[in-house]
């Protein structure tokens, strides 16, 4: 008997890799959309000269963002994840799909009509943005750290992958005629073809991995009623019996659990008020023209997203991560110093300068955001894990808000 439930342990472990190359997929998707709809503000700035595509859509989008995840954050004990993710992938894959066709139906065609549909699929972007990031990080907060690291890299992974395809896309068409909106079709064909593939990977196979399994039965059998469609889907059915005791268990309230990390969720704002004060409307309205000309805030916000994508793997290496909670608060306040920098490479310095800052932003943002995130759940249950995962995305996503407001003091 002792051989055999030491031989089963490894078994009920298996697919961890595979597993992360999931997560990775799935980080992918959830900005994916989004992301689209920021690398192709060059050809919105073109339709649009007067609104302020950069700033308007990010500060529409953002509302419908942070209003739903406060909603979702209210009732997660209650909402099934399973639903609520394919709800947010679905969600994506089709508001996507609107952006294309509208584009199509509308000739390319600017004025104010069709700068009011693009401006409703943002706002449908911010809801299922809630739906999805706020599901995943939940979920992944009561798996192991890797998944939850393969995740947040993935979600960087959207904004490089994305902003390299837009820079090819680009190239290649730049020399036909009406080359920018054929780059721009042919890049969110691709950008939907690919929500698709990701629908079917968290419907059909990321369940049924035996390590994802394992960990979804140990948060059900802690008093989690979140997975239990998840569980049905990997094939493991609950009886009666398991389900009245894991309800006896007792959890923190979401209340409680916010002001134990309340570092935490400082942190996760202020990474990201600082953030999007800079990403993308100073990026694409206040650095000036220079000898890149159109390619300029398209090489910005690769250079940003490259370096973003890269530190966030930086934690993987034990030594290089920071997890002093002091140690984080005060790399987080030293950020802002990035604003006097910002402002003064604007107005005196040249492009050189502004890439190499608008990579140490990039930098900063994806290692400090890893590092907070994956120490935050540690000593806790599985219902505690998943309502703290929702509390610190409801953080992330005030913080995108506030610093999307604030971006407008820049003009």
């Amino acid at each position: 008997m002792e051989g055999s439930s030491q031989s089963e342990a490894p078994r009920r472990l298996e697919g961890k890799y595979l597993g992360m190359a999931c997560c990775w997929a799935l980080g992918l998707a959830t900005l994916v959309a989004w992301n689209c709809m920021l690398t192709i503000e060059d050809y919105y700035y073109k339709l649009f000269p007067k609104y302020h595509p950069a700033r308007l859509l990010t500060l529409i989008y953002m509302p419908f963002a942070v209003v739903s995840m406060a909603i979702l954050t209210y009732y997660e004990s209650k909402i099934d994840t399973r639903k609520r993710n394919l709800s947010g992938l679905v969600l994506f894959f089709l508001s996507s799909l609107l952006l294309l066709l509208l584009d199509l139906a509308s000739s390319g065609k600017g004025g104010i009509g069709n700068f009011i549909g693009i401006g409703a699929i943002a706002g449908s972007f911010g809801v299922a943005d809630a739906l999805l990031q706020g599901g995943m990080v939940g979920d992944l907060f009561f798996m192991c750290p890797e998944f939850l690291q393969s995740y947040l890299a993935g979600i960087a992974a959207s904004g490089f992958l994305i902003s390299a395809l837009r820079l090819l896309t680009k190239a290649a068409f730049e020399k036909f005629p009406n080359g920018l909106r054929k780059g721009v079709i042919l890049f969110l064909v691709i950008s939907i073809f690919f929500e698709f593939q990701c629908i079917l990977v968290y419907a059909f196979l990321f369940p049924k991995l035996p390590i994802v399994k394992y960990y979804r039965l140990k948060a059900s059998t802690e008093g989690s009623n979140t997975v239990s469609a998840d569980l049905a889907a990997g094939g493991i059915h609950i009886n009666q019996e398991d389900e009245n005791e894991a309800k006896r268990h007792e959890r923190l309230s979401n209340k409680e659990l916010f002001f134990e990390n309340i570092d935490y969720a400082v942190d996760l704002i202020l990474i990201f008020v600082l953030t999007l004060s800079i990403v993308p409307g100073f990026i694409y309205e206040d650095t000036g023209s220079h000898q890149l000309h159109s390619w300029y805030a398209l090489v910005l916000i690769t250079m940003y997203n490259a370096c973003d994508l890269i530190s966030r793997y930086i934690p993987l290496v034990e030594f290089l991560k920071l997890k002093s909670r002091k140690g984080l608060m005060i790399a987080v306040l030293s950020r802002f110093l990035l604003i006097p920098a910002f402002y003064f490479t604007a107005k005196y310095s040249d492009q050189g300068w502004m890439i190499l800052l608008i990579s140490f932003l990039g930098l900063t943002n994806g290692y400090l955001t890893v590092c907070v995130i994956t120490e935050a759940p540690k000593g806790y249950k599985g219902p505690e894990q998943n309502a703290l995962g929702n509390l610190l995305v409801l953080c992330v996503l005030c913080g995108v808000f506030a610093g999307v407001a604030l971006d407008w003091l820049w003009l």
